[in-house]
């Protein structure tokens, strides 16, 4: 469904290294990084797309939105669990502990975080506990 999707950085460097060990947590692989160029991308292990790309903005400064998020898949929860450690850790602020969210759907299972910029991240897990 999607070639590639961005989200705005006000500090290249710093947000590589936040979002590095998270994307590898998941398994993606760093596709390119080019700090030159203020960008870098990641994309499955087993296809070219799609591209999960930070960088920053080609217009001017950084503004996280208010209603975007990028959310990402997990195999299980405990993924979850560990990737939402993770990026607390990092830096990046509690925007919803890991848990269940029956509203969605009974086996939902997510966190959700702010990155360094504001902008807003979610991993989850459609699948049965077990």
């Amino acid at each position: 469904m999607f070639s590639h999707m961005r989200v705005g950085v006000s500090d290249y460097e710093r947000a590589l290294a936040f979002y590095a060990p998270l994307m590898a947590l998941l398994g993606l692989d760093l596709k390119f990084a080019e700090p030159e160029n203020h960008w870098a991308g990641w994309k499955p292990p087993d296809a070219d797309r799609p591209l999960f790309l930070i960088g920053r903005p080609f217009d001017g400064a950084h503004e996280a939105g208010n209603g975007q998020m990028i959310a990402f898949l997990a195999p299980n929860r405990a993924l979850v669990d560990r990737w939402h450690a993770l990026a607390l850790a990092g830096g990046g602020t509690d925007a919803g502990a890991p848990g269940l969210r029956p509203h969605y759907h009974p086996h939902y299972y997510g966190a959700y975080v702010r990155d360094l910029d504001g902008n807003k991240l979610c991993v989850c897990c459609h699948a049965p506990e077990g």
